[in-house]
């Protein structure tokens, strides 16, 4: 039985989403940030975990994003911390593409 936690949602199509991009979109009551790295998509809760920051607005090198705030940086491909201030991970999402559409998993 598929319940509400495992349900697919589309977001945008993969073309509004090109490579080097990003979207943020409101899932439920949560902001998600999708990025395309090199044509892999990702998706993390768009919220430091340091002081509730928005993360989708840092710097992106790679998979990682530094948090604009406190310099904080994850990892988007897992939701690792990996400087500080923050110590705690960020929740990431399943992310895939239907077809045309880019689908994100919900929580």
């Amino acid at each position: 039985m598929t319940t509400e936690a495992q349900q697919w949602i589309t977001i945008a199509t993969v073309d509004e989403v090109p490579p080097g991009e990003r979207l943020v979109v409101e899932i439920g009551r949560k902001w998600v940030a999708v990025f395309n790295i090199n044509g892999v998509y990702y998706a993390i809760e768009d919220v430091c975990t340091h002081d509730d920051g928005p993360l989708a607005e840092g710097e992106l090198t790679g998979t990682t994003i530094e948090c604009p705030r406190h310099g904080a940086c994850f990892d988007v491909s897992t939701g690792k911390v990996l400087s500080a201030p923050a110590v705690v991970d960020a929740s990431t999402y399943h992310v895939r593409v239907q077809g045309a559409d880019l689908q994100v998993q919900s929580h």
